[in-house]
């Protein structure tokens, strides 16, 4: 995954912020923040930047990739704040950068695609009037595309194990939030959490409370629900 991608914030355009803190139930019992609030507190405040934005084009956002660069886990009690702001966008599509900040500066490095679509979830639908009058500035120009990067299939010999998502996974769309899905690799790093970690997940499909499993080969996670990969995670470290 190229470093490149982080672009830096920009010179001049908008740059929101919004304050977060790592509570109880964003921990670990060493106290350590799970990747999962991590991605929650960055669903949160690109939520309350499109709506401080004024922004209404009737459509709804869905988050096709998420890049996290955890240089550094925050710990309990660490109030943080995200700052965010749009890096690039395509006809249907836009990027956000955020920088997760503690006490001791930059901890985590976030890069997130978000798909525009019609009121339904059904279909592409092109950015909201006004968006490049808001966001263009901090842009700069800059294209991205919806493009999936990741391998779409576990090989045929790759580990499988058993997940379940909960009826309380599910979020107001009616499906899996995009941030419970990083408790799949979450579960692996409990016990034994790396001091820093860059991972990426593609979202392929909308998964519903039931029966899942989680396929792993070389970096890669593939999790399938009714037969189908609805999500994709790839490790860089």
């Amino acid at each position: 995954m190229p470093p490149g991608e982080l672009v830096a914030p920009p010179a001049g355009g908008r740059v929101f912020r919004h304050p977060a803190a790592a509570r109880l139930a964003d921990v670990t019992p060493s106290g350590r923040a799970r990747l999962d609030a991590i991605a929650r507190w960055l669903q949160d405040a690109a939520l309350a930047d499109v709506v401080d934005s004024g922004l209404d084009g009737g459509g709804v956002w869905v988050l096709r990739r998420l890049r996290l660069c955890v240089e550094r886990f925050p710990r309990f009690g660490d109030a943080v704040e995200v700052e965010t702001f749009c890096s690039g966008t395509g006809p249907l599509v836009a990027e956000r950068r955020s920088t997760v900040r503690d006490g001791a500066g930059a901890a985590v490095q976030a890069l997130a695609l978000w798909v525009h679509l019609d009121p339904d979830g059904a279909h592409p639908r092109p950015l909201p009037d006004g968006f490049e009058t808001v966001y263009g500035a901090a842009a700069a120009g800059r294209r991205v595309r919806a493009r999936l990067r990741h391998p779409a299939a576990p090989p045929a010999n790759a580990p499988v194990r058993p997940w379940r998502f909960r009826a309380a996974d599910l979020d107001l769309a009616g499906h899996v939030n995009n941030a419970v899905y990083w408790q799949v690799l979450e579960e692996e790093l409990v016990a034994d959490a790396p001091a820093a970690l860059d991972a990426e997940i593609e979202h392929r499909a909308a998964a519903d409370a039931g029966d899942a499993v989680v396929a792993a080969a070389d970096g890669m996670r593939w999790v399938s629900a009714g037969e189908q990969v609805v999500a994709t995670i790839r490790l860089a470290n």
